[in-house]
């Protein structure tokens, strides 16, 4: 088996759809694997990994750590997370062996409807939808951390955020990624509101690498959070901030209120696992599709000797492309918010059923698009195309005890709404809904709904062995291709025993039902012309993952950070 790494420093008619691409490459740092032996953090942030640990080293747990790493977040990469927005949140808890999810994905306001973002029977462009407050959702990730250290924190609330109250009140090192993303002005609106722009181009100019930048504002709001706990979040002075932002905005005022924030509420759902070979492979389940479609993906190579292919072979390439568009023509048919869809989503990941699925590819078939299959035989549905950008964040840690996080968190687009209240960003979460309602005269699963919350392809996951041991926590941002990186990922770990790190530094190659993504840069793009003779079609371009995974070998923990973006291990 050759492995190959590489290393350079109203049925609306509907609008064509927008492919936004991931968000602008910033740099490729080599990283090598990191070891420990006690415990690791990993974050896309030193400043975040290492607040992480602060936390361990004073008794806590996996989840205490957790809520740390996010706070510090919201600070040092507003770009991609932070307490606007929500999360999905694996906790694994290693004294009982019992593994927990928390949903805290964002939800649709009660004042929403699956016309908001239609104007007179014509569906809003993306690109005018995701500014301002039209397209927030009620947060999430806060209420999910709390519910979760309720269960399982060790230290209490409050200490959870000094260091980022510390670090706001005295400023961080502004880091070339986010300079480069504010410096590229992507967002339609970041320099539209008055409060952002001035916090994010001082003098008119994008923050400059590597000044300091304090935020009084967030010091403020999460001094209050870590004194009341996620009620002053839910409740009282800063719901109402939130909400006249919302409602007042000057582009897209929104239908947010203040009961939208008292009603919200986490709920633990009962994980999506399923066997690959020997191991247990388990995530999220709906909204997310990240449970199902990774193990989709995985189920539909289990039937090759992918241990034998190269990882840089047509063959491989070939195999897996087809494995993930038919994940993706399943998710874009099936997969929204059980709560109002009521599909039991097993179906989609019997063994029967995949068996079935698996048939439809093969190493001498040519690429197709793909349809969906028909594993709820009594529905006429139509697939949506909700698009999701790649601005998320992952959090992977394992504690002193064995207890593990695998946590995804995100605003959407890069920098959210756009609009910032108590020195954090609102998410626009209520744009990865399908904006059109039906399709051909049938509805869409994934439309706007009161309450609702949006599909994701957030993908935090967890890999047991055959003893029901833990052997990997991994988890990526990405948008709809969070999937994709995912599983090829657990391949490289699990078919090609390569490490964790190995695993993520993998050329990366996609396709999402649609036309196969070769990143650019790296030696995958060799294979395109030998793709394009298999019928595919083929664009190279970046793709900006941001895998950070946890192995656990041998008595030992190895880390793995994403050489495409800044996050770090740390560890003792």
């Amino acid at each position: 088996m050759c492995i190959t790494l590489w290393a350079t420093s109203v049925d609306a008619q509907i609008a064509p759809r927008e492919d936004r691409e991931p968000e602008a490459a910033t740099g490729y740092s080599e990283k090598q694997a990191f070891t420990a032996e006690q415990f690791m953090v990993v974050a896309a942030n030193p400043y975040a990994s290492w607040a992480g640990r602060n936390i361990i080293e004073q008794g806590g747990s996996a989840i205490d750590a957790a809520v740390a790493v996010q706070a510090m977040l919201t600070l040092v990469e507003p770009q991609s997370s932070g307490i606007g927005g929500g999360a999905f949140i694996l906790y694994w808890d290693n004294q009982t062996k019992t593994l927990h999810t928390f949903d805290g994905r964002e939800k649709a306001p009660s004042k929403a409807d699956a016309l908001l973002f239609t104007d007179n029977g014509d569906v809003m462009k993306w690109r005018d939808a995701v500014v301002g407050g039209k397209s927030v959702g009620v947060p999430g990730v806060l209420a999910a951390m709390e519910k979760a250290h309720s269960m399982f924190g060790e230290l209490a609330w409050k200490t959870l955020f000094v260091d980022t109250v510390t670090t706001a009140q005295h400023g961080f090192e502004v880091s070339p990624r986010l300079h480069k993303l504010l410096s590229l002005n992507v967002h339609p609106g970041l320099q539209q509101f008055p409060e952002t722009k001035s916090y994010f181009f001082p003098n008119g100019k994008p923050l400059p690498i590597g000044s300091k930048k304090k935020n009084p504002a967030l010091a403020k709001t999460l001094s209050t959070i870590a004194e009341s706990g996620t009620k002053a979040f839910y409740e009282g002075e800063l719901p109402q901030a939130i909400v006249k932002k919302v409602t007042n905005s000057p582009i897209n005022p929104g239908v947010l209120s203040e009961s939208d924030f008292a009603d919200y509420n986490v709920i633990q759902r009962s994980p999506v696992c399923g066997y690959y070979r020997t191991h247990k492979i388990c995530g999220m389940a709906p909204p997310s599709s990240g449970g199902i479609n990774v193990l989709q993906i995985m189920k539909a190579l289990e039937g090759y000797d992918v241990a034998t292919m190269a990882n840089n072979s047509v063959e491989f390439a070939h195999l897996y492309t087809q494995a993930s568009a038919l994940a993706y023509a399943d998710r874009n048919m099936y997969v929204a918010d059980n709560d109002f869809t009521q599909l039991p989503f097993s179906a989609l990941i019997s063994d029967a059923y995949l068996s079935d699925r698996a048939k439809e590819i093969a190493l001498d078939k040519p690429m197709r698009r793909f349809r969906a299959g028909k594993p709820y035989t009594h529905m006429q549905l139509n697939p949506d195309y909700s698009l999701e950008l790649p601005n998320t964040s992952h959090i992977a840690i394992v504690d002193k005890k064995g207890n593990a996080i695998s946590m995804t968190s995100s605003i959407e687009f890069m920098f959210g709404s756009g609009l910032m209240v108590g020195g954090f960003l609102l998410n626009n979460q209520l744009t990865d809904f399908s904006l059109a309602p039906t399709r051909n005269g049938f509805p869409t699963l994934n439309r706007l709904e009161p309450g609702k919350r949006p599909r994701s392809a957030m993908s935090p996951t967890m890999v047991f062995d055959r003893n029901d041991q833990l052997t990997l926590v991994v988890g990526s941002p990405g948008g709809s291709r969070i999937i994709s990186y995912v599983a090829q990922t657990l391949v490289g770990v699990l078919d090609w025993q390569l490490d964790i790190q190995q695993a993520i530094n993998l050329p990366k190659i996609t396709n999402r039902n649609d036309y196969t993504a070769l990143e650019k840069g790296t030696p995958i793009v060799e294979l395109e012309k030998a793709l394009i003779e298999k019928g595919h079609t083929v664009r190279v371009i970046d793709l900006n993952s941001g895998l950070h995974g946890i192995q656990i070998l041998n008595n030992q923990l190895v880390g793995g950070a994403d050489p495409r973006r800044e996050g770090v291990a740390v560890g003792q």
